[in-house]
């Protein structure tokens, strides 16, 4: 048995050898995303999607080289399918309805080679009571070549929430000069804090309306230094 198998193996390595001597390469990684995967307009580093009709209106901007492209890339298709589903409808409107896209980049190189991080932000008009401005973000882990998400964001074993809710109300209360804003349980809810950026010296976290605080805060932004998280984070 033992004769058979160093004899199987010499086969393969001999095969493996010979298609590399012969130039023949092995099954080749799949191209990344490109504009023309979400129907866009490569312009510079960006895709650009932008539609015009008298009952809507689309302009969306996002970049075209995020490493994590496929997930940047299908939440963009998702989002613009949705709102044209939408917009499409027959309906009598007193206005055309409205998505806008716009995205903005940060790069932190702690620890080296750091992240990458894309934030977008959304305002998306359908008719109701009150448009609605919301956020979605990425960031790349460039070491480890993964996704960075609030669960991995901190070390496994920590709790860091309480740390940050406190942190994250000294900060609100500067914008918005109240002493108790956040509702109820929200600032110790994890969820509450899935899109954020990172930068050298701080992390910048989103929120949408109702999220944190009441709906007429609107949508915003805190940034907390990253001092007073370094031991938490992984």
């Amino acid at each position: 048995m033992l004769t058979r198998s160093l004899a199987a193996s010499a086969v393969l390595m001999l095969a493996a050898w010979t298609l590399g001597a012969l130039g023949v390469a092995g099954p080749a990684a799949a191209a990344p995303p490109t504009c023309a995967d979400i129907d866009a307009t490569a312009v510079g580093q960006t895709c650009q999607i932008q539609l015009s009709d008298p009952g809507y209106r689309v302009d969306i901007t996002v970049p075209a080289t995020y490493p994590d492209a496929e997930a940047l890339f299908d939440y963009v298709t998702q989002t613009r399918d949705g709102f044209l589903n939408v917009a499409r409808t027959p309906d009598a409107r007193w206005a055309p309805y409205v998505l806008e896209m716009k995205s903005t980049e940060y790069r932190s190189a702690v620890p080296p080679p750091g992240t990458q991080s894309v934030v977008l932000e959304t305002y998306e008009n359908v008719g109701g009571p009150h448009a609605a401005t919301f956020y979605k973000t990425f960031t790349w882990d460039q070491e480890h070549r993964e996704a960075v998400t609030i669960d991995t964001l901190f070390r496994e074993g920590t709790d860091p929430f309480p740390v940050l809710r406190a942190l994250v109300q000294d900060e609100v209360t500067q914008q918005f000069g109240v002493t108790e804003p956040i509702l109820g349980g929200a600032g110790t809810n994890p969820r509450t804090y899935q899109n954020f950026a990172l930068t050298d010296d701080s992390v910048i976290f989103f929120f949408d309306s109702g999220t944190l605080l009441a709906e007429t805060a609107g949508a915003f932004q805190v940034s907390v230094p990253r001092e007073p998280l370094d031991a938490l984070l992984a």
